[in-house]
């Protein structure tokens, strides 16, 4: 996928009061996959990934293209 802006998704956790290993879970992943695709700056992340999170954390679309496309932006 990319690089992924970690930080951001995870302040936006943060914000929702849900973890990672939540996040996982609600993807359908059990703790070290959801890790493991996080790795590198999400570099395991997959497009179809991204649009689960999209959906799970409501994102806006402005915060979705900060979060996953901010390499693409700056």
């Amino acid at each position: 996928m990319g690089t992924v802006n970690i930080r951001m998704l995870k302040a936006k956790l943060t914000e929702l009061g849900i973890n990672i290993t939540e996040l996982g879970e609600k993807m359908g992943y059990d703790k070290s996959t959801i890790y493991r695709r996080l790795k590198d700056n999400g570099a395991g992340l997959s497009v179809s990934d991204a649009n689960q999170i999209i959906k799970i954390l409501k994102l806006t679309r402005d915060e979705s293209v900060c979060i996953f496309f901010s390499q693409l932006v700056a």
